[in-house]
């Protein structure tokens, strides 16, 4: 696996980590639908969250939140849709992004709530 891909999945599953220390349950990692991919999905409360996860190790092209563009949150909002129909839920859906910044072996996490909405 290319050190990129690595870097990403160890921060998916710090991501994983962190929403768990902060009281949401895991419904989904990594769930596909068509051409999109949703990283996490989790609930808080009543509220499912859709979270999607940007690691990187340098920011002299931007903070890892700067790469979650309109094509992939047009994404993320298909798939979520699929989602709740295939599974019958009716809630509030929500869109976070976790920002993480490795410098050496510290992870620096962001958590964004309510990053973009889908309408």
């Amino acid at each position: 696996m290319a050190r990129h891909n690595e870097l990403g999945k160890e921060g998916e599953s710090r991501a994983v980590a962190f929403l768990i220390q902060n009281g949401y349950e895991i419904l989904e990692r990594n769930w596909i639908f068509c051409k999109a991919e949703i990283d996490i999905i989790a609930k808080k409360g009543t509220t499912l969250v859709v979270v999607e996860v940007k690691t990187r190790s340098k920011l002299e092209y931007g903070l890892p939140q700067e790469f979650v563009k309109s094509k992939k949150i047009q994404l993320l909002v298909k798939a979520v849709n699929e989602y709740v129909i295939l599974r019958d839920i009716e809630c509030d859906v929500r869109f976070d992004i976790i920002a993480i910044h490795k410098q050496g072996a510290v992870f620096d996490i962001k958590h964004y709530p309510d990053a973009f909405y889908y309408f």
